[in-house]
Parts: structure tokens; C-alpha cells; sequence
């Protein structure tokens, strides 16, 4: 995942439309610690074409209200320049994989 510390770099990157992760977390959050390698991975394995970024919330916080992001973790998903799910909180990362392979299908077939 690549950190990201620019509101507007973020910003281009959504409005590209390729598909976009924003992982939200923090530095004192363990859970944000725990699930953040296993959406890498798993995203990163399955749907190739995803771009991954992480906010920490604590350090960037024009980025987090910019979003409405009000816990950690949170995952926020973009398909073609627009928010197309966001997980808060407890999530299951089996559950999360497959909510995302259909649209991920539709939206970057080739």
C-alpha cells in the first residue's frame, strides 16, 4: 500500500477511474495493524488491477474529514471515480473479497 499524505494526490488518483483502496488506520489502532496485511494480500492477489493507498488518520486529518471517516479501520473502495463501498470497523476480509469480485468483473473486464 502506498501511504498517502495529499489530499489532492488521492484525489487524482480516484479520478483516474481505475479501480482505488483507501485503507484508513492508525498508529495506535492494533486492529488496523492485524487486517491491513491480509487486504493487501488478498486484494492483491485477486484483483490485480486495484490501487492500494493508506491514510493514517492521525497524521493526515484533512484526508480523513474530507471522507467522513470517523473509526478505524475503514476501507474505502472506488470503481470508475466513484465511492462504491466502504467497510468499517469489524469486517470479514472473506466476505470483503467476495462483495468485490462481481463489480471488480464488470468494471475491469477487457
Amino acid at each position: 500500500m502506498t501511504i498517502v499524505h495529499n489530499l489532492q494526490q488521492l484525489l487524482n488518483s480516484i479520478n483516474t477511474g481505475e479501480p482505488i483502496l483507501v485503507y484508513f488506520s492508525g498508529e495506535n489502532c492494533s486492529v488496523c495493524k492485524v487486517l491491513k496485511p491480509k487486504i493487501e494480500e488478498e486484494v492483491s492477489k485477486r484483483f490485480p488491477k486495484f490501487k492500494l493507498f493508506e491514510v493514517k488518520t492521525d497524521l493526515d486529518k484533512e484526508i480523513t474529514s474530507h471522507f467522513t471517516v470517523f473509526s478505524i479501520p475503514t476501507t474505502l473502495i472506488f470503481f470508475d471515480s466513484k465511492e462504491f463501498k466502504r467497510v468499517g470497523r469489524n469486517m470479514s476480509v472473506a466476505l470483503f473479497i467476495e462483495e468485490l469480485k462481481r463489480p471488480y468483473n464488470l468494471m475491469c473486464e477487457e
